[in-house]
């Protein structure tokens, strides 16, 4: 593949993660991982270091888009954020030291949980 092609696809991956993570809330990385893997044919491990890269400017973007539209707790995202930042390290420099195939079932049980759980129906209640 040549890599006007690939930079064109990742550029249009991007679009498109960005596009479903913003409209469903979901995090990017859990449909950048699988495209990067099986579409890309990244190691698992570059594929969720390149994810998590990928996302701090989406992240902002998003975060800054939908504090205008006031559908920010400010409070709990400062809260959420520290504690996001220290198991971020810690998670990331687990995943580092893991074999390659217990990486990809690690992050495959959890894709198949979550799925199951949306599938069915098994969503938390709003009071």
């Amino acid at each position: 593949m040549s890599l006007l092609l690939r930079d064109s696809l990742a550029i249009f991956t991007g679009l498109l993660v960005g596009i479903l993570s913003g409209v469903m809330g979901i995090g990017g990385g859990i449909l950048l991982v699988p495209i990067m893997v099986l579409g890309f044919g990244f190691p698992q491990h570059v594929a969720q270091g390149t994810s998590l890269a990928a996302i701090v400017p989406t992240a902002i973007v998003g975060a800054y888009t939908h504090d205008r539209a006031q559908n920010v707790d400010r409070g709990a995202a400062v809260w959420l954020s520290l504690g996001g930042l220290a198991g971020a390290l810690l998670g990331a420099l687990v995943a580092v030291q893991l074999p390659r195939d217990l990486l990809v079932r690690l992050f495959g049980a959890l894709l198949l949980s979550r799925s199951y759980r949306i599938w069915a129906g098994r969503q938390p209640k709003v009071h």
